[in-house]
């Protein structure tokens, strides 16, 4: 880093640069020079003790319109292309007198010591043009981009004389001058082609800082800070193509490449590709089912105002609820006690712009209904515990709704309440308007009976789902049926056992085994049920047979 204090005694030649150069462009000198007007020779040198105390001008010698004025500019040093410097000029104007032998300069800064410069006027060409106005111009301090300084001009006499103070901004880098050829603005340029299907950014860096590296890196910026998202990829000097490809993950609005070259404190640039897309900043809404708590936080820093807000039905107006606004920049902001009904949205309002989001038209939020039918009357049945506020109101001859009942309904998980309206109202067209009221923030649902329809039986008025969760009966229903099936089977095995253990038994008392000649050894048994016939009234039992007996006969009459 150039130190903007240092001193330089070389000698001074001035040269200015063509007539035709722009407005941005800082005038250009060889050297850092003190210049007088013509005939005065001066010469400058460092000033490092406090000058002696002063005494009053005699009277007649005016010390206080000596010094009449001073300018103050930025001019440019160069050794090469990009090797530039900035130096402060110092033009003061005065009416020599034969009490003034010179000029003190002082420069300082916030946090430096001041530099103080004594230019002497000689002698002899003093006594030449004493009582002529003068000129002298000082480049020798050099100064950083952007940084401010204090000056005092004070003629040198003996004599106490009014010193001149001012204060001087040294232009930033943000002139293209700079930009080019000072080597704290030098940054590099970037250019980028986004491919969208990939998720890829083509990135080449031309007008680097010449003899470097330079390194590039996809982050999210906030403020005057980027913070980065993955890896920093090197563009190594020596190669002719200067480019790089990097991968994205979302198109937000804060996501930058940012360069800069391969040095110390070495200033940085970043181009946004998506800066003005800001849908996908409105995403990743959150919902805490135990608390109840709807939660969203930027993926990027952004001023916007998020407004809890009801929709209506068969349309995209989104009426905000009461008290239900906060403002937010990079916070998480938190809205509690939220009912997740499928109306209740979020509108972000950034600048003229509004986006709308509903976070609960997925079936996976608990949801509560509200039926209405001829035969049943009115239900609400929920699958969440909760309160909920049914008002009633009757359509007059004018389409006015009065309200004429107002209940509070307390239903359990999983139940259901029927609520007793007043007979006959079903002969009328009528509305209800359903509210929770344990939650804080809730849409308040409107629905109206036409009496006319005699063709709509049962209609539901407030859902959250498309179909209803037969979960909590099925599956108590399930399980009964395997376990009667399972003490089916059970008894089953069972009985056959004891019938086999049983027939088994009644086998070996009536078929003896016999040992017999030419036959092989065992019995030949047929196995007959005891059974009884009914022979003229009277009951005779069969008689099984072993051995080479007949083949037993059944009486069948």
């Amino acid at each position: 880093m150039i130190l903007w204090l240092t001193l330089l005694v070389s000698p001074c030649i001035f040269s200015q640069t063509s007539a035709a150069a722009e407005n941005t462009r800082l005038e250009r000198i060889e050297k850092c020079s003190t210049r007088c007007s013509q005939g005065l020779n001066c010469r400058t040198r460092s000033m490092f003790l406090l000058p002696d105390p002063c005494q009053n001008p005699p009277e007649g010698l005016n010390m206080s319109s000596a010094l009449q004025s001073v300018n103050l500019s930025t001019v440019m040093r160069c050794e090469a292309r990009q090797k530039c410097s900035l130096h402060l000029r110092i033009q003061s104007r005065l009416h020599l007198n034969e009490a003034i032998h010179g000029l003190s300069v002082c420069t300082e800064s916030i946090g430096m010591i001041a530099n103080c410069q004594i230019i002497s006027f000689t002698k002899a060409s003093r006594e030449k043009m004493l009582g002529q106005q003068v000129v002298v111009e000082h480049d020798y301090t050099e100064i950083l981009p952007n940084q401010e300084l204090q000056v005092t001009v004070t003629p040198v006499s003996s004599y106490c004389s009014v010193p001149w103070t001012g204060s001087h901004l040294a232009p930033g880098c943000i002139n293209e001058d700079l930009r080019r050829h000072v080597p704290e603005c030098i940054t590099g340029r970037l250019s980028y082609h986004v491919n969208p299907e990939r998720k890829e950014l083509s990135v080449t860096v031309s007008a680097m800082l010449d003899d470097y590296n330079y390194l590039v890196r996809l982050c999210h910026k906030a403020h005057f800070f980027c913070s980065g998202t993955g890896p920093v990829t090197v563009i190594k000097k020596e190669e002719t193509v200067k480019s790089r490809t990097l991968s994205y993950s979302r198109p937000l609005p804060c996501l930058c490449i940012e360069g800069w070259s391969d040095v110390m404190d070495a200033r940085r640039v970043q181009v946004c590709p998506f800066r003005h897309n800001m849908e996908p900043l409105w995403s990743g809404i959150m919902f805490d089912s135990l608390e109840g708590a709807l939660s969203w936080q930027p993926a990027c820093h952004v001023t916007a105002v998020v407004t809890l807000c009801q929709k209506k039905e068969g349309g995209d107006v989104c009426v905000d609820l009461p008290n239900a606004s906060q403002n937010v920049s990079r916070e998480k902001i938190k809205f509690p006690a939220v009912d997740p009904h499928p109306q209740l949205c979020m509108k972000f309002t950034a600048g003229s712009q509004s986006w709308i989001r509903c976070p609960f038209t997925d079936e996976r939020f608990p949801e509560w209904e509200l039926t209405v039918s001829r035969q049943d009357g009115v239900r609400v049945m929920s699958q969440i515990r909760g309160a909920f506020s049914v008002e009633l109101c009757v359509k007059s001859t004018s389409d006015t709704c009065h309200t004429t009942d107002t209940r509070t309904v307390h239903v359990g998980k999983h139940k259901s309440v029927a609520l007793n309206l007043p007979e006959g109202l079903f002969k009328d067209s009528f509305c209800l308007r359903v509210k929770r009221m344990d939650v804080k923030y809730g849409a308040t649902v409107s629905h109206c009976y036409d009496a006319s329809n005699q063709s709509l039986p049962h209609q539901p008025l407030i859902s959250t789902q498309t179909a209803v969760d037969w979960t909590w009966v099925v599956l108590p229903a399930g399980v009964c049926l395997a376990v009667i099936i399972i003490v089916t089977l059970v008894l089953h095995v069972m009985l056959t056992v004891y019938q086999r253990k049983n027939q088994k038994g009644k086998t070996q008392d009536t078929c003896p085994s016999e040992k017999q000649k030419g036959s092989a050894p065992g019995c030949i048994v047929s196995v007959l049920e005891t059974r009884s016939a009914l022979h003229g009234g009277v009951l005779i039992p069969d008689s099984p047979k072993c051995g080479k007996n007949e083949k037993a006969n059944l009486l069948s009459h």
